[in-house]
């Protein structure tokens, strides 16, 4: 696993050719000089070209393939709070001046004070290779992976009734070419793979699920010794759910596992740290940077310079490098995520956190891998200070609220707790509370911090964007259980 504490050093890279450019430099010139002229703070092209492809098996057969294929040009202008976004599939030069013409119209007036010259800025470092990662992977292969995950299934245990797996992978390649010709450029692999089985016993079915990904070559998935770990743990997790009794309801201790936990600290806290709604004062988080929000010994960081993983990036969707950006330390409020318009409406600098799920969505500030560091406790002596409670090792799903910071998250494997000993697995567990309260009642952190497999998508305004988390195992001193038993 890599050193958390510190975010990796970038090094220098050759700069791009201008010929890896999917369109004429003359054309990209006009749009720019459009731009340009017009009286706003700021201004980008982001030039987008992918391909995308996965394969399902369900019933023990192969019986979906999908292949896609995705271009287009997306064009900012940014005024105050104001942002004129228009987009285009198309990469001819009508369509990208007229998409140009349209995204200025939110400004008028002004004039460009200097022409604008397109040169390539700086590279940053590279987190991830920038080949196609399913390249040497024929779809033969693929299919046979997907045929071993279900023989293999169905193998274990002869409860294993019904085996789905998937296995996806895409790749983009990104220019961004900023107002004042600045030009960046960013090829980028994503694979994930997904395993789901369900048992049955005496009429009672329960599922089980397990994947992993990153961004890296589809052949390090394809890999048995990875997928069936997969495997394993879906099935794993569906036999013990056959087991698990009903879960008890009210208040009380809450323990929570490392790794895919870490998931609530996204939604419940990482959110609320987003610049967006803290500029507007929706989160319970703004204006409080310098005050304590949670217990000491808490720190949050969200870093996106992590090689290989999920959420990382060798530079955000406007062309700022990510970095490691401290959220909250030993229990005070730090700072915000901060896309280039919030930072400079908050008077503050980017932390490289623009991100956009395509050419055709404008950019909002989003997190990477955000996870709590580690402290120092025992994992096992955090668990055993439970007279009782719940230990939750792994989430389904969950929701929150940002203005309130309330959250209503559902564990998928959960154990009932009683004098410091695991009782008995339950199921129907679900942890109610709010974010920023939350933090405050955590009085264990383990040493074993983890992050997740590689398999968290997050969604914010319709869009859809790759992310990471990551949790040491914690204590919260009181949480609210909804169950289905009464104690």
């Amino acid at each position: 696993m890599p050193d958390l504490t510190i975010a990796p050093s970038r090094e220098d890279c050759s700069r791009m050719s201008m010929s890896s450019l999917p369109i004429e430099h003359r054309t990209l010139q006009q749009a720019c000089d459009l731009i340009a002229s017009a009286q706003a703070d700021d201004g980008d092209i982001f030039i987008e070209q992918g391909r995308a492809a996965s394969i399902s098996l369900e019933e023990g057969r192969v019986k979906h393939l999908a292949s896609s294929r995705k271009q287009g040009v997306g064009i900012r202008l940014i005024r105050g709070e104001a942002c004129g976004h228009a987009c285009t599939d198309r990469l001819d030069a009508q369509a990208i001046l007229e998409t140009a013409k349209a995204a200025r119209a939110i400004a008028t007036g002004g004039g460009c004070l200097r022409p604008v010259h397109i040169q390539a800025a700086p590279a940053s470092a590279r987190l991830y290779p920038d080949l196609d990662p399913a390249a040497s992977i024929a779809w033969e292969e693929r299919k046979r992976l997907l045929e071993r995950i279900d023989e293999l299934a169905r193998s274990l245990d002869p409860r294993i009734v019904q085996v789905f797996a998937s296995l996806a992978f895409s790749f983009s390649d990104i220019h961004i070419i900023r107002w004042n010709g600045e030009w960046f450029h960013d090829r980028r692999p994503l694979v994930r793979l997904n395993v789901s089985v369900i048992a049955e016993e005496k009429g009672r079915r329960e599922t089980g699920s397990a994947g992993g990904g990153g961004r890296f070559p589809l052949m390090e998935l394809v890999e048995i010794g990875r997928a069936e770990h997969y495997v394993r743990e879906a099935v794993r997790l569906a036999l013990l759910n056959l087991e698990a009794r009903e879960a008890p309801a009210g208040a009380m201790p809450v323990v929570l596992g490392p790794g895919w936990p870490g998931i609530l600290l996204h939604e419940a806290v990482g959110h609320g740290l987003e610049g967006d709604f803290n500029r507007k004062g929706t989160s319970v988080f703004a204006g409080r940077i310098g005050k304590r929000v949670a217990a000491p010994g808490v720190t949050v960081i969200d870093d996106g310079t992590l090689p290989r993983r999920r959420g990382s990036l060798n530079m955000d969707d406007e062309g700022s490098p990510t970095q490691r950006t401290v959220l909250i330390e030993d229990g005070i409020l730090t700072g915000y995520l901060l896309d280039r318009q919030n930072a400079r409406l908050m008077g503050m600098e980017s932390t490289g956190n623009g991100r956009r799920e395509s050419y055709a969505d404008p950019v909002l500030p989003r997190m990477t891998n955000t996870f709590m560091l580690a402290g120092k406790d025992d994992p096992s002596s955090i668990v055993s200070s439970l007279k009782r409670g719940i230990y939750a090792v792994n989430f389904g799903g969950g929701q929150v609220d940002i203005t309130s910071g309330k959250f209503v998250f559902t564990t998928s494997e959960a154990y009932y707790v009683e004098k410091g000993q695991i009782q008995f697995p339950v199921r129907g567990a679900t942890l109610i509370g709010s974010g920023h309260e939350v933090l405050k009642k955590v009085s264990m952190i383990g040493n074993d911090l983890a992050l997740d497999p590689g398999v968290g998508t997050c969604g914010k305004a319709g869009q859809n964007v790759p992310v990471g988390v990551g949790l040491p195992t914690i204590r919260i001193d009181e949480l609210v259980v909804g169950g289905t038993k009464v104690q």
